[in-house]
């Protein structure tokens, strides 16, 4: 198995910051490799990540049909990054909400755990314009995943992740429910369940620089019933 990583990048209409947070990644550390997973941009994100990839080896583009969610563009990745000989396993925005630079954390953690995740709530609250209504949201989310399903995390919604293979591959990919933030959820969730060891790491959090964010009601919704159906099937038994 080799020493490498492959960074998980899901873009939907993300032109103006993909060119700048590609070259950023790779340069974190010789041993990562970014993965731009694209649902069929409209505004020609894919186009620039095949440009993107025939300018530089570490760089790989997935193209879907169809915007079908962060939850599928993920599993879709991770699916790749299993067929190859990848040691970890991240997923990271395109937004630049997750600095590049704490890739170096993430992967000093991963060293003596199987998932680690960058947190906004590990230390504090460290999230830089976001509206007091959506961070209140957040906050008071996560402490409501906690509660429901004895998840131990501060940030169990966050999205900025490192797996060891051997997470992934011990989740059956087709079972996971879940597509928006109730994913980010539910893999954490799945992972604990097994008994992998879960660490997380400070990060600041800045809200995005260039477009629109993805976060709407019904991904707000999945998430609020999904701790529900997790905890439940982990009473008995039934979370595989």
């Amino acid at each position: 198995m080799s020493e490498r990583g492959l960074v998980c990048v899901p873009t939907y209409n993300e032109r103006e910051n993909l060119p700048q947070i590609v070259p950023r990644i790779l340069a974190t550390d010789d041993r990562l490799d970014v993965l731009v997973i694209d649902d069929n941009s409209p505004d020609g994100t894919g186009a620039i990540a095949d440009e993107l990839a025939a300018a530089n080896p570490r760089v790989h583009v997935l193209h879907r049909a169809a915007k079908q969610g962060l939850g599928r563009a993920y599993l879709a990745g991770f699916a790749w990054a299993l067929s190859r000989e990848y040691r970890w396993i991240f997923e990271m925005d395109a937004d630049f909400s997750h600095d590049p630079k704490y890739l170096h954390d993430l992967l000093t953690g991963i060293q003596d755990a199987d998932l680690v995740l960058g947190s906004r709530y590990a230390r504090g609250v460290n999230v830089i314009n976001w509206p007091m209504s959506r961070l209140l949201l957040s906050w008071f989310a996560n402490k409501y995943v906690r509660w429901i399903t004895a998840l131990p995390l501060t940030d169990a919604t966050g999205g900025f992740k490192c797996f060891r293979r051997e997470v992934l591959e011990a989740i059956p990919m087709d079972r996971v429910r879940s597509n928006g933030y109730g994913f980010q959820i539910e893999m954490s969730y799945r992972a604990w369940k097994k008994g992998f060891r879960l660490v997380e790491v400070p990060i600041v959090f800045v809200d995005r620089v260039e477009g629109q964010s993805k976060m709407n009601k019904r991904i707000v919704r999945e998430a609020v019933w999904m701790v529900w159906w997790l905890r439940l099937q982990g009473i008995f038994g039934r979370l595989k």
